[in-house]
């Protein structure tokens, strides 16, 4: 089968499409023939290992999985003789940022690891790219309990976290303030924004309105900048580790003061979350927005165009 595979860290040119030995499931394991995946930020996060703390789940000198992809659609191929909840010719949709394996034509997977069903109104590609950001968006929506009629700001909410943040919130009735460029105020309000801020004309953290949440989607502000509009015992959270690393550490000791706080929560995957997910995508109330897509060859383009920072929510990975 074609895979992209990388043997050391490094820029997207350390990707190299490649054949490689079909998986073979064992008997508690079933075999997906992957139709779509995508190139997002977990990706490349684990492909640089720019944080080197990833190198403690991924290998030290070198990645232990050669195959990344932590989204992936397909259809199941072949299951083991101890499956009893899937059955060949399923089609199903997943997230796994520890085994990975999305940018390859097939992979093996545990019935137990968190999968689920495409519902019969959703395609391979828009399956493929539904749980990343929302995956990391749901963590810390409920990190911040966030409950309905409280007032939340999204910066960032174009990208693959902000534009699942979005409709996540809106879908727990709270009032959702998206932060965007010009060209994308409409794309937003499409979303389910009930206001939006052109932050290309207008500094948000100077905006009179106060939140309960600023939900930092894209990692480009700091707790310092947004306090000015969080309320009395408002939430900062952001998806990265802010400026001089600042968050995990501020996210110890600000609950302890009382008052506007921090917020880091480390994500985990739940089968919950895909349920959840699912349910969503088939009642039409979460659309993953999409960028544009690559052919599997095309993969180092992909990775390259993510890192630049401008991708508008996610970058589908055609696997046919």
């Amino acid at each position: 089968m074609k895979a992209a595979i990388y043997s050391k860290y490094g820029p997207p040119e350390v990707v190299q499409v490649e054949e490689i030995e079909q998986p073979t499931p064992n008997e508690d394991e079933l075999l997906i023939k992957v139709r779509a995946s995508t190139v997002n930020r977990t990706d490349c996060g684990f492909r640089s290992a720019n944080y080197f703390v990833v190198r403690f789940f991924s290998g030290l000198l070198r990645p232990k999985r050669q195959v990344l992809g932590c989204e992936f659609a397909g259809e199941i191929m072949a299951v083991g003789s101890k499956i009893s909840k899937y059955s060949v010719g399923e089609k199903v949709f997943g997230f796994n940022d520890v085994k990975f394996g999305g940018h390859g034509q097939y992979l093996v997977l545990n019935e137990n690891d968190p999968l689920a069903r495409i519902p019969e109104n959703i395609g391979f590609a828009e399956a493929a790219c539904s749980t990343e950001g929302a995956h990391y968006a749901l963590c810390d929506i409920r990190a911040a309990k966030i409950a309905a009629n409280q007032r939340v700001l999204v910066y960032g909410a174009t990208g693959a976290i902000g534009s699942a943040a979005v409709q996540l919130i809106k879908n727990i009735g709270a009032h959702v303030t998206g932060v965007c460029a010009t060209k994308h105020l409409k794309t937003i309000v499409n979303l389910g924004a009930d206001e939006v801020i052109d932050y290309t004309v207008e500094d948000f953290t100077k905006c009179p309105e106060r939140f309960d949440v600023v939900f930092d989607a894209v990692g480009k502000s700091s707790f310092s900048k947004c306090k000015p509009i969080l309320k009395a015992n408002g939430i900062y959270m952001s998806t990265e580790l802010g400026p001089n690393f600042e968050n995990p550490f501020l996210a110890i000791y600000t609950p302890l003061l009382g008052g506007k706080k921090v917020l880091f929560p480390l994500p985990s995957t739940k089968q919950s979350d895909l349920d959840w997910i699912q349910k969503l995508l088939a009642e039409g109330l979460f659309k993953p927005l999409v960028d544009r897509s690559y052919k599997l060859d095309e993969i180092v383009e992909a990775y390259r165009y993510v890192e630049t920072g401008q991708k508008i929510g996610n970058v589908i990975l055609e696997m046919e």
